[in-house]
């Protein structure tokens, strides 16, 4: 087999290869909805003789990471034959990527897993997570809070690049694991006419509160069902909000819009502040969580450099990459807020990661402390953990709505 690129001529081979892999029969407009999302990536195939047996895209993303942006390529459609499994096609497809970003010196890589079991043996970690939370609007929401009392407004989903889109790129700085949408992504992927899970909700919804804006909330609604006596539905994709005020009159607006009953929000942040401001936790649910967006990194010693530190380390990690030899062996990190140094040593080692690890505490959301209490890194001086923990720590957890 050989990987190479794939040009724009066999785009149709790649779609029939994904849809073949993720057991799709999409129309037509689905289908050239994928095609578009697929030709500004960049696009790696396996190729057994002229037949493509492997696929993978890569969005050209940028992701916020605690203290400013990175380059991180989003992979995508991620498929293998079949008939070609188990023999290296991924293996080959992701050595290819991480050869690249190597080249390029793009420290980090990212991806949403189809299936966890997979991305792991790759290197990746999960580095952010989502909250499945539902609120029963039935009766009116209670909150311990008062909420902004300024009128909320509807924002046309055409003007939403230049009126939400600052306001978006701001916020990012809060909260690491985000990506910068430009107005194409705005309008091609985030905020589509029809959703591609459910085609009974509604057209995408923004509300705003505040000029200059405050906060926002993109959503969609579908009525009831009385055949399964299912009250109708909001749901919302995104929230964004400068005070608690505004956020509880954001979260009051959404649970009170007439001939629904149910509020379902899908992948808020674990620190989400609705969660302590709610006024009846029995109204307020959290009903699931789940691991988000997947972090590789390609080089370690760059992307550890290019992070801010929360607090001071001198440590000795041990790091172990199967698929990235040049990452593996003993440094010694030496952090401090203002910058941070990491080089090769012989001294003795504090912590011992694989980098998949090392990844998923990368953006500050997964502690080490936990890891080592499951047995995954091993702490070799006490209390290492716990110090590299207060360094990599973030004000608010990382998170991401983009799915990609």
């Amino acid at each position: 087999m050989e990987i190479r690129d794939v040009p724009e001529a066999h785009l149709d081979r790649a779609l029939d290869l994904v849809h073949l892999v993720f057991h799709e029969r999409p129309d037509e407009e689905k289908r050239a909805h994928q095609r578009a999302l697929m030709l500004p990536c960049e696009r790696v195939g396996a190729y057994d003789g002229e037949t493509l047996v492997g696929f993978v895209a890569a969005h050209r993303f940028t992701l916020s990471v605690p203290g400013g942006d990175l380059p991180c390529p989003g992979l995508t459609f991620v498929s293998v034959a079949p008939t070609h499994r188990r023999r290296g096609v991924l293996s080959g497809m992701l050595t290819e990527l991480y050869r690249r970003c190597a080249e390029r010196q793009v420290p980090i890589a990212a991806l949403w897993a189809s299936e966890d079991a997979i991305y792991g043996r790759f290197g990746f970690g999960p580095a952010t997570r989502g909250a499945l939370v539902e609120i029963d609007s039935r009766r009116p929401l209670a909150l311990r809070v008062d909420p902004d009392e300024r009128p909320p407004r509807l924002i046309d989903p055409a003007d939403a690049p230049a009126v939400v889109g600052p306001y978006y790129e701001a916020t990012r700085a809060h909260r690491a694991g985000r990506i910068a949408r430009d107005e194409e992504r705005w309008s091609g992927e985030w905020l589509v006419d029809e959703d591609e899970d459910d085609d009974e909700l509604s057209p995408p919804r923004i509300v705003a509160l505040g000029d200059p804006l405050a906060g926002y909330a993109v959503y969609r609604t579908k009525g009831a069902n009385d055949d399964t006596h299912t009250p109708g539905l909001v749901r919302v994709d995104e929230l964004e909000a400068d005070t608690p005020a505004v956020a509880a009159a954001l979260w009051r607006y959404l649970a009170s819009i007439d001939l629904t009953g149910t509020v379902r929000a899908w992948g808020r942040p674990l620190d989400d502040p609705l969660l302590h401001f709610a006024g009846d936790r029995d109204q307020v649910r959290v009903t699931g969580q789940f691991p988000a967006l997947w972090v590789r990194l390609v080089d370690v010693r760059a992307a550890l450099t290019a992070r801010s530190w929360a607090a001071p380390a001198d440590l000795v990690v041990e790091v172990h990459d199967s698929r990235i030899p040049a990452n593996s062996g003993r440094f010694r990190l030496t952090a401090e807020p203002g910058g941070v140094s990491y080089e090769p040593t012989g001294d003795p080692v504090d912590l011992a990661f694989d980098v998949r690890d090392l990844g998923a505490c990368y953006l500050g959301g997964t502690r080490a402390t936990e890891l080592v209490a499951a047995g995954l890194v091993e702490e070799h001086t006490p209390g290492a953990a716990a110090t590299l923990d207060a360094a990599l720590r973030t004000d608010r957890l990382p998170h991401t709505d983009d799915e990609f």
